[in-house]
């Protein structure tokens, strides 16, 4: 989708702390290209950005992902851009879906060169229903700097969110050249991710990352859809921060 894509993860894990109150971040900042809006044939290039809570060292807890292996739970947030007919003349006559803001929290598992995770969220504003994605990373240190990862990923929508994006109403099939089309719940999406960094320093990162996906079920067959495959690249500049208060 075009506009800004931005994905928050922190896992925290429960310990003692040693120091007084600090809380480590890690945020990032870079050029994405990306599907104009689910299903289109073209891409468009925007800026995009990434947080995640590292450590929050908090009265003698600490909560923060960097604990290593095992299970964690930790929060998901996703940035849908806003769909608007008048930037896409194949749209014409499709109520525009404005930006959409998804907030949930899943469960993560890091393993000895493996990474997984299954996150639930629930939109607000341009959607108001249930997504869940899930994911593994494999994971191949490339000397002290360099670190590849790769695996698959999938996307289960509701059926509200499935409608929303890829339904076609009676009254839109009235005005539009797409007949009216109901979509389900079920498997949205699903393909293969990779990424690979470039630690220059312990405060400075590169991240390059290719997303390749295919539309699945009700949302490959919506006439909305101009092309099932779809791919996203991004490039993002990283930096952490930490402070105490």
């Amino acid at each position: 989708m075009r506009g800004i894509f931005i994905v928050a993860l922190c896992c925290p894990t429960l310990a003692l702390a040693q120091s007084e109150n600090e809380i480590g971040l890690t945020i990032g900042l870079g050029v994405q290209s990306a599907p104009s809006y689910f299903g289109a044939d073209s891409n468009d290039v925007g800026p995009t950005g990434s947080f995640a809570l590292d450590q929050l060292d908090f009265n003698g807890l600490s909560v923060g992902s960097g604990a290593g292996a095992g299970f964690s739970f930790g929060g998901s947030l996703r940035y849908i851009a806003a769909r608007e007919a008048v930037d896409h003349s194949e749209l014409q006559g499709l109520t525009d879906i404005d930006a959409a803001i998804e907030l949930g929290g899943g469960l993560r598992y890091v393993g000895q060169n493996f990474d997984a995770f299954a996150n639930l969220r629930n939109g607000f504003g341009g959607h108001d229903s249930v997504v869940a994605d899930f994911g593994i990373d494999f994971i191949q240190p490339l000397g002290s700097q360099w670190e590849l990862r790769a695996g698959p990923r999938a996307l289960w929508g509701s059926e509200d969110y499935a409608q929303t994006y890829f339904g076609v109403t009676e009254a839109e099939s009235n005005v539009s050249a797409f007949a009216q089309y109901d979509a389900g719940a079920g498997l949205v999406r699903a393909g293969l991710a990779a990424s690979l960094t470039y630690q220059a320093t312990p405060d400075w990162g590169v991240v390059g990352r290719v997303l390749y996906e295919e539309l699945q079920g009700d949302a490959a067959g919506s006439p909305i859809v101009q092309r099932k495959d779809q791919t996203s690249v991004s490039l993002v500049v990283t930096r952490r921060v930490s402070f105490g208060f």
